[in-house]
């Protein structure tokens, strides 16, 4: 019994319901026990490989029924039967159970010999940062999680430390609190393939003068040593493939100036030095002070390149000193960031690695003109989503239409008329666990929860689309049981949404969980879709229970 206090004047009393299976679930029990009470493991093995898109090994649906009936905590009976019986309550805590049923497979399946540029890759910004970005605490903290996640890139930026003879990492001109970064490094070295065993890309943002480039360099080498991976040519034909650099540390930054400015001069005495950038257009426009660090931060720019400190006037920076070039050797990544052109900046060299960093402003105002070139996602909530595929590696494939040009040498283009490949059957049968994972008053201070779920897809406009569910009323274990259909041109880009709110008469509705799935990856069937809060941490046991079904 769950109790509401009302008005302060009296109490209601709401009885809370036991979750029992939905008819899909008692259906598809009896078809495949051919009517009987319980079912035998050729039977459930049969399910498995025919409802369920092929789930099912020899061993799979032993194991299936010898956890499905430990849901049942009783195993004081158990143990005294030879053969426990299966049956549709079982059968149906297998199915709504995460770890026995979920929604996509926890294997490494694509090809991951391609070159490291045919592939997205999971990657972090600010990853040292524990909170906001203008006064929180830098740490290796988050730096850790962030690779127990399975994220593959590092960005650290680099500063002085307060006595000029050490590196720090910090976001600039803020006031963050530094952390070390050699505590950092050590901290990736520990912890890079605890998820995932394909390389790591630190990214690093230098704010620093030669001398402590150079000291970076060491720091570097001495840390990983071998896990170290930097080539041994400028040039490279061909990257290597996440394969060929599984466990390997790859360093991405931009060259140091002096470096850049030898590599200028003797470009000059060829008679192939183009016009020379001005330092605020190659390296981005120095933000003075705190109060316009703000203002920026009002703007929603989250991204904000702070320059090298060209501008400042150390005299370590206007001293002319030897070319780091120990330091410019273990940079195997070149970062760039857009001049004026930004068609340019997106066009590929086959002869160059490169990354191209754009703020968020940035990416925003190129997408609409450069959508074919580019391509971005909606949120962190979409990105989390999308690298969950491929067993959560880190590192997922792109399709062949984005490698590859057509008959006409076009590139794809989102916006395209194309037709529909596939329709993907989504039905939202039930969902239970909030009751454990909140407080009774958590939602309303007066009665259980009225929860309905949204559904949707994130991809290419035509494909893009969210509806939703009926809400239940005062209920903590909502029956919805409703199939939603959505035709897809381009499935390999596609993301499923599936949000569940708790809807408020009085005002803004709560949130009570989400999840984004690729749908390409998808596993057909009854499944026990988790769901994770705001900040894409897996709630212990709200739980959604659905079914896929490809047309």
């Amino acid at each position: 019994m769950g109790s509401y206090t009302c008005c302060l004047c009296f109490t209601r009393r709401f009885r809370s319901s036991e979750a029992q299976p939905p008819a899909d679930v008692r259906a598809a029990f009896e078809t495949y026990a051919e009517g009987a009470a319980h079912m035998t493991a050729d039977q459930l093995r049969s399910f498995m490989s025919e409802a369920q898109g092929g789930d099912g090994a020899d061993a799979t649906a032993e194991r299936v029924m010898e956890q499905a009936l430990l849901l049942r905590q009783r195993q004081p009976l158990l143990g005294k039967l030879a053969k426990p019986a299966f049956t549709v309550d079982d059968f149906y805590n297998y199915l709504f159970s995460e770890e026995l049923n979920p929604p996509l497979g926890s294997q490494v399946h694509q090809d991951m010999t391609a070159p490291l540029s045919h592939y997205y890759i999971y990657t972090g910004h600010n990853s040292y940062l524990t909170g906001n970005q203008l006064s929180s605490d830098c740490s290796d903290v988050p730096i850790i999680k962030a690779l127990q996640d399975g994220v593959r890139v590092i960005e650290l930026d680099m500063w002085p430390n307060a006595t000029k003879d050490d590196i720090d990492i910090l976001h600039g001109r803020t006031l963050t609190s530094p952390v070390e970064l050699i505590k950092c490094l050590r901290s990736i070295k520990e912890h890079a393939f605890s998820a995932s065993p394909y390389p790591v890309i630190i990214t690093l943002e230098d704010h620093l003068t030669p001398d402590l480039q150079a000291k970076v360099a060491e720091m570097v080498v001495e840390t990983f040593g071998d896990m170290l991976y930097y080539p041994d040519t400028e040039s490279l034909k061909e990257f290597p493939s996440p394969e060929a650099l599984k466990e390997r540390i790859i360093i991405s930054t931009k060259p140091p100036k002096e470096y850049l400015e030898a590599k200028n001069v003797k470009e000059n005495d060829d008679g192939t030095q183009e016009e020379k950038e001005s330092d605020e257009e190659a390296w981005g426009k120095e933000v003075p002070d705190l109060q316009t660090e703000l203002e920026y931060a009002k703007n929603d720019n989250d991204d904000v390149d702070y320059g090298d400190d060209s501008d400042d006037d150390d005299d370590d920076q206007k001293k002319p000193q030897s070319s780091p070039l120990e330091y410019k050797s273990l940079i195997t990544i070149q970062a760039e960031k857009p001049k004026s052109d930004m068609s340019e900046a997106l066009r590929v060299d086959p002869t160059k690695v490169k990354r191209l960093s754009l703020s968020e402003k940035e990416l925003v105002k190129a997408a609409p003109s450069h959508g074919s070139d580019l391509g971005y996602g909606r949120s962190l909530w979409l990105m989390h989503g999308f690298y969950k595929g491929n067993g959560g590696c880190g590192y997922v494939k792109k399709p062949d239409f984005l490698l590859e040009h057509g008959s006409d040498n076009d590139v794809f283009d989102p916006n395209a008329d194309l037709p529909i490949k596939k329709t993907l059957k989504v039905k939202v049968y039930m969902g239970d666990g909030w009751h454990a994972d909140f407080k009774q008053t958590h939602f309303d201070s007066y009665s259980p929860p009225d929860f309905y779920t949204r559904v949707g897809i994130a991809g290419v406009p035509a494909d893009t689309t969210m509806k939703k569910t009926k809400a239940v009323e005062d209920n903590w274990t909502p029956v919805w049981d409703e199939e939603f259909t959505f035709p897809l041109t381009v499935p390999e880009l596609a993301l499923l949404r599936i949000e569940v709110h708790e809807h408020d008469k009085s005002g803004k509705d709560d949130f009570a969980g989400q999840i984004c799935l690729p749908v390409s990856e998808l596993r057909q069937g009854f499944r026990a879709v988790p769901l994770f809060d705001r900040k894409g941490m897996k709630f212990k046991s709200v739980r959604v229970l659905m079914r896929f079904e490809f047309v």
